[in-house]
């Protein structure tokens, strides 16, 4: 009975870590291209006017 309890403790425990490294890891990275390009540096094109 403690064996399943621990073994059932530590794949909670293993999952809980992988998550966190995965949000720890999508922090430190910089911003991606695509998103970059939204900043609209060139006067915005894609706006036009009738």
């Amino acid at each position: 009975m403690f064996a399943r309890r621990f073994t059932i403790v530590c794949l909670l425990m293993s999952l809980f870590g992988m998550a966190f490294a995965i949000l720890v890891a999508e922090a430190g990275r910089p911003a991606r291209s695509w998103d970059q390009a939204n900043s609209c540096r060139f006067g915005c094109v894609n706006h036009f006017r009738p």
